[in-house]
Order: C-alpha cells, then sequence, then structure tokens
C-alpha cells in the first residue's frame, strides 16, 4: 500500500496528475465523468467523455454535438459540475466549472480535422439532433445527406476542486479554489 499523501500540494498535484492521466488512458474512471448542468428550473445530468486537461489554466475539454440540449443549457447558464469517483483510489472529484461552447473557429476547426478522420466522426454527422426519436423524418427539406458536421468543443473553466478521500484509517476531504487550499470536514 502506498503512503498516503499528506499535504494539500500534494493532493493538488496528484489530483491533476490523475486527471491527465484520465484522458490517455481510457479504462481510468475519471475519463468519463458526470456532467451536471441547470435546465430551465431543474439539474440535468450524464456522462461525458474528458477529451483534453490542461493543468495549467485548470480547463478539461469535452466534445459534444452542437444540437445536444447540454449546449442550450450551457449557453443560458455557463455553470456546470463535473462528478468522478475512483474506486482504486477511494477518491471523489467534485469540479465546479464554467463552461463555454465553441462550434467554429480554431479550437472546434482544428480537433474536428483529426477527429473526422476517426470512426468517432459519426458522432457529429448525423442529420438528426441527439435525442430525436428514431422513428422521426428528417428535418423539412433534407435529404438524409449530411451537409456539415456538428461537431463542438465544450471548455470546462475549472473553478473550484472538492477532493473527497474515502479511507479505512479515515476520510479526508479539502477545497481548493480562488480562496486557496484548505482542509474541510468529510
Amino acid at each position: 500500500m502506498t503512503a498516503r499523501l499528506a499535504t494539500l500540494d500534494e493532493v493538488e498535484a496528484a489530483l491533476w496528475a490523475e486527471l491527465a492521466a484520465a484522458v490517455a488512458d481510457k479504462a481510468h474512471p475519471w475519463r468519463t465523468p458526470v456532467l451536471a448542468t441547470v435546465d430551465g428550473d431543474a439539474a440535468d445530468a450524464r456522462t461525458v467523455v474528458l477529451r483534453e486537461v490542461d493543468t495549467r489554466q485548470r480547463q478539461l475539454l469535452i466534445y459534444t454535438d452542437e444540437r445536444a440540449g447540454k449546449v442550450r443549457q450551457l449557453l443560458n447558464h455557463p455553470l456546470g459540475t463535473l462528478v468522478m469517483w475512483s474506486p482504486a483510489l477511494g477518491w471523489q472529484l467534485r469540479l465546479k466549472v464554467r463552461l463555454a461552447v465553441e462550434m467554429s473557429g480554431l479550437a472546434a476547426s482544428s480537433r474536428w480535422a483529426r477527429v473526422k478522420l476517426s470512426p468517432a466522426a459519426q458522432d457529429y454527422l448525423s442529420p438528426l439532433p441527439p435525442g430525436t426519436r428514431l422513428d422521426a423524418q428528417a428535418p423539412s427539406g433534407h435529404s438524409g445527406a449530411v451537409r456539415r458536421d456538428y461537431f463542438a468543443v465544450i471548455d470546462a473553466s475549472v473553478e473550484a476542486v472538492d477532493w473527497l478521500e474515502l479511507h479505512a484509517q479515515g476520510h479526508r476531504r479539502a477545497i481548493f479554489d480562488g480562496r486557496g487550499a484548505r482542509w474541510v470536514q468529510p
């Protein structure tokens, strides 16, 4: 068994290292966190895939179809929470994030240039928006041929991290935000 992390600096460095590892390791449990957003007067949540992590800028990137409901939600209310759990570490992360979406421009076009060469491109080429009934007809005037991609990039800027460690020798929790790092009651 490895030694538990002792300081807030060690915890913060380790959690960002794990986030970066999650992007490269398809089996890492943090690769597919739950993103919670606001939909009118209700909460909405779904699993997303982490595509990139910038530890220096404290940013996470997620790809989406620009017609997805979460895009409308974040355009109306750009705050969300990403939740992830690692059974191996016994760590839960709750990341409070400010969300922005880019549907065109360099961030989207450069990533689309790579994605469109992969099987994942089909996720962004459907003539029907996500959530459309499968027995529905194609949008009026639409021949079924895809005229463009619907690829978009969601930038989740981390404003606060709530780290929880569940451990047989005692649970620990820490907050990392604009007010600094601090231990709090689990």
